[in-house]
């Protein structure tokens, strides 16, 4: 069902809302609140109304909130959070009303934005997701994650200018990010497609023919666009590249396209060489680029293996030679790259990774100590950073790490609750059991099918049973 606007709302639910909008206007917030609540349990997908329920709980928040309902208010909604979670599963239009009873009352609340934002995506409602996103981004100090949620949300919503400057922010703080990389594609396409006319197909008006006169370049744009070409489409997008590569020498994109169709066609070794020319190039000298490089070379032997694991008669010392020679390139290339780039801290959490996969710990500390100096990856550094400890035998300092890491994560997202997780697993090797379970009944609260945390707390419960 997707939001809706004023002019599709029925007679009673337009007036109650003008009402509550006289209300927000008079500061009258109670009321206000109240009348848009209630607009939005018959009408959930009426995106205005929402927008101004918003409005009318910050702006009551501003005005009553005692200082230990910021403090201790969020922690008062665990009932109403954990009824939330629990209708995500069959009704989440009840986790949207359930969500806007705790904001009523807390309007910062995190755990109450993000179910908005999770029951928001199983409505269709985009636009409901970013008011709630762009609340959790301004409050968690440019977290990758929501970000990056955030700019999925407003791409979604139509809003592809801020949805691509977000893009452009994490993309510059993770060069050798992929997915992300491949993400801010897309919104660019989207973009260019908008600002192109295409979105007007969609609704009927004009055709194709009347934005690409040429139909052959129609064609074009399509099998670019394809996320699994087949060999013939390759062959003829690599054809027409090469055709317009003596014409265009110096463009960089033009290239990366080329080197690309060659490693689709498993032509490595062209696709390489293209690559590495890209790399001469004083523009294109970057970390993006040599993980590109790397990322062809792995693919070459990942190639070189399938191959031979299909041949027949099994050659099973050729095929564990063939994988060491690919782990060992992998960590040779990593360390290259972080010594060719050493300021670049995402490098340097991909070899802390690499090193701990190795079993070399103590290097790989080194490393996760130096990656979580930067911002997007610092929790994720001090998570490795507190399993590399726990390798060593060094459960106070892992416990220790994973505490400071759940300080400054403010909302409780799936990387918390690994968080949590992890810290009460090692409050458990440490004997300490109690501690341990005050850790999973955090995220039992929120996601009791969360790993092993609902076994965990009723074996304890169970325990203290059966001494009593």
């Amino acid at each position: 069902m997707p939001e809706k606007s004023l002019s599709e709302i029925g007679r009673i639910g337009r007036e109650k809302y003008l009402k509550g909008k006289q209300a927000l206007e008079r500061n009258n917030f109670d009321y206000a609140a109240a009348l848009l609540s209630d607009v939005l349990k018959e009408e959930p997908g009426f995106y205005e109304c929402r927008a101004a329920l918003r409005a009318a709980q910050h702006h009551k928040a501003n005005a009553s909130r005692s200082f230990l309902k910021k403090m201790f208010g969020a922690a008062s909604h665990s009932p109403l959070n954990a009824r939330g979670q629990l209708a995500l599963r069959s009704n989440p239009h009840e986790a949207l009303e359930i969500a806007e009873q705790i904001l009523n009352d807390d309007t910062l609340n995190s755990m109450a934005h993000k179910l908005v934002v999770e029951a928001a995506h199983l409505c269709d409602f985009p636009k409901t997701a970013v008011l709630s996103l762009e609340i959790l981004f301004k409050n968690s100090s440019g977290d990758p994650d929501i970000a990056r949620k955030l700019a999925e949300a407003l791409t979604k919503a139509g809003q592809v200018d801020r949805a691509e400057q977000i893009f452009v922010e994490l993309v510059k703080a993770d060069p050798t990010n992929q997915e992300l990389a491949q993400a801010y594609k897309n919104v660019c396409a989207q973009k260019t497609m908008s600002e192109g006319g295409y979105e007007t197909i969609s609704q009927g008006q004009g055709s194709y023919r009347d934005i690409l006169k040429d139909e052959a370049q129609s064609v074009v744009l399509e099998q670019e666009n394809r996320h699994h070409r087949d060999a013939d489409v390759s062959t003829r997008l690599l054809e027409e590249y090469l055709a317009r590569l003596p014409a265009e020498p110096n463009n960089i994109k033009l290239k990366r396209s080329i080197a690309e169709l060659y490693a689709e066609k498993n032509e490595f070794g062209k696709a390489i060489e293209v690559f590495e020319d890209l790399l001469k190039m004083g523009e294109a000298a970057d970390p993006a680029f040599e993980r590109a490089v790397t990322e062809t070379k792995i693919k070459q032997f990942d190639h070189q293996i399938r191959e031979l694991e299909k041949a027949h008669p099994a050659q099973p010392e050729a095929l564990a030679e063939l994988r060491a020679k690919r782990n060992s390139f992998v960590l040779e290339d990593a360390t290259r790259r972080v010594e060719k780039f050493p300021t670049d801290l995402a490098l340097r959490f991909e070899l802390g990774s690499l090193l701990r996969e190795a079993g070399m710990i103590t290097q790989a500390i080194q490393e996760f100590q130096k990656a979580q100096n930067n911002p997007h990856k610092r929790i994720a550094a001090m998570n490795m950073l507190a399993l590399c400890f726990a390798q060593r035998g060094m459960l106070d300092l892992a416990a220790r790490t994973l505490q400071n890491a759940i300080k400054e994560k403010p909302v409780f997202d799936e990387e918390k609750k690994e968080l949590i997780y992890s810290l009460g697993c090692i409050l458990e090797k440490m004997g300490k059991s109690e501690e341990a379970v005050e850790q999973f009944k955090l995220i039992y609260e929120i996601d009791i099918a969360f790993k092993e945390v609902a076994a965990k707390v009723d074996a304890f419960y169970a325990s203290r049973d059966s001494a009593a």
